[in-house]
């Protein structure tokens, strides 16, 4: 074999391998420096947070966003390795009406079939949402965001059908399902038109799935008066059975500012719908500036994502949000706009993986610890005092050890590390050997014993150091179990 073929031989072995190796090799960092930074406590560390699984994690509050994959701004297959070592066990994919029907009559779900099946396995379980239009169909509605909804006689009738073939072939596989995604940024869709589609929706689910579990109106809106209006029209209805929870979106620079409006949604639902719980379905910010999509034209890096999407999970966990979803597991392409950097991976493009973000191991760090045992108290007699305003929430584990989280809430994320000194007073905690431990690096710190006082059930620890990502107190064989 002459050196040319040799060459173009090692080449070609050298680009397929490559392929290979960016699909079955995750490029995840295990050890104890896996996220720098230039947070500094001066305080002895005594180890990190251990990274749990799915397998590892018990129940969870958190769902993962792996969408688009229906109109292909990216694939399955580039970041599948990465979902069930996250932690996260529920995962939010898109039916794709018009990827699965690109011939009128002829349904191929063999896309999705890979997907859920290949999910399943991983042992995640799956949400499926039901979105969006096919233009195949005269009136039938847009294949993308802000799409209008199918109109026309001939194309509602085909929805109803690929709903119904979607339902019945998962119905063994998929029980928790949501509807069409953001209907509320199509400025021609009325609450009516909204509740009403939903109601169409979701009765084809439940006649197939009895005992489904569905998610209603995914509005982009954290808004509670557009909460009540849909709300108002379902229940005049007599349809509010079908569903289990509401759905709402809703992004803001400082996620700390958009629990005014979440308090006021659950103050909707228990007029209107009290059986209902509340579920942030799609929240992230990006780790780079971005022209286009939520929290745009703002300076944004790894850091404050990290940052943004911590507050907004522990946040969301604090303030009774039943189900809260990080957005998004991979940066994704969004052909015609630009590619969508919130992902917790980092893309090259949609054939190739740049890096794992900062971000995902942070999120991994609350999802190792804050697991769906712990019990919200919130009735915690607690006083942090310091210059800051903080932000924080109690919770308990089975065996009785507390956990207290805080942070620096009083404006967005900033790309800097400085910290500022608080007094944490707490009286009948469940505290016995406190340590004090990062969110963002999952560092564990010593608590020097000249700085904290326990006795009778009070503790008192000062100059104790808070800055604008979550930190938290738990006992140390919580963190550092022997």
């Amino acid at each position: 074999m002459s050196r040319f073929y040799l060459r173009s031989f090692f080449v070609l072995f050298c680009a397929v391998f490559s392929v290979i190796s960016v699909f079955a090799q995750p490029m995840l960092d295990r050890s104890a420096t896996r996220v720098q930074s230039t947070l500094k406590t001066g305080w002895k560390q005594l180890g990190v947070i251990q990274q749990k699984s799915v397998s590892e994690v018990d129940s969870t509050p958190w769902s993962l966003g792996c969408e688009t994959l229906c109109r292909d701004y990216i694939d399955w297959n580039l970041y599948k390795e990465y979902v069930a070592p996250l932690g996260i066990k529920l995962v939010r994919l898109q039916g794709g009406w018009a990827k699965t029907e690109q011939e009128a009559g002829v349904l191929n779900f063999k896309w999705l079939d890979d997907i859920v099946d290949d999910a399943l396995a991983r042992g995640l379980s799956v949400w499926l949402e039901t979105d969006y239009g096919n233009p195949i169909y005269e009136g039938g509605g847009g294949r993308d965001l802000a799409g209008g909804f199918p109109t026309s006689e001939v194309a509602l009738a085909a929805w109803d059908k690929w709903v119904e073939a979607m339902a019945t072939r998962y119905k063994d596989k998929v029980k928790i399902w949501g509807m069409w995604n953001e209907p509320d940024i199509n400025k021609t869709h009325t609450p009516t038109d909204i509740a009403l589609f939903n109601i169409r929706t979701a009765e084809i689910i439940k006649r197939i799935i009895p005992d489904a579990r569905i998610g209603a109106l995914s509005l982009a809106a954290n808004s509670p008066k557009r909460l009540e209006d849909c709300l108002a029209v379902i229940a005049e209805k007599g349809k509010l059975d079908l569903f289990e929870w509401v759905i709402y979106h809703g992004y803001s620079p400082n996620p700390d500012k958009s629990y005014g409006n979440v308090k006021g949604q659950q103050e909707v639902l228990a007029r209107i719908a009290p059986k209902l719980k509340l579920w942030q379905g799609e929240n992230g910010a990006p780790s780079e500036m971005a022209r286009r999509f939520a929290l745009s034209n703002i300076p944004w890096s790894e850091l404050t994502q990290c940052k943004w999407n911590t507050r907004r999970m522990l946040g969301d966990r604090g303030n009774d949000v039943d189900i809260s979803s990080v957005f998004t597991i991979c940066d994704f392409d969004h052909t015609g706009r630009e590619i969508n950097r919130k992902g917790l991976l980092k893309i090259n493009d949609k054939t190739s993986l740049a890096k794992v973000k900062m971000a995902y191991y942070a999120v991994q760090n609350v999802v190792s610890v804050f697991d769906g045992t712990l019990k919200l108290l919130k009735d915690y007699s607690c006083k942090i005092e310091g210059e800051k305003e903080v932000t924080w929430f109690a919770y308990r584990n089975p065996k009785g050890q507390d956990i207290l989280v805080f942070w620096d809430g009083s404006d967005q994320p900033r790309d800097e590390n400085t910290t500022s000194p608080v007094t944490i007073t707490v009286e009948n905690g469940g505290f016995k050997d406190p340590v004090w431990a990062d969110v963002i690096t999952g560092r564990i710190h010593e608590i020097p014993d000249d700085l904290k006082k326990i006795e009778a059930g009070k503790m008192t620890l000062k100059n104790v150091p808070v800055y604008d990502a979550p930190v938290f107190i738990t006992d140390r064989d919580v963190v550092l179990p022997q």
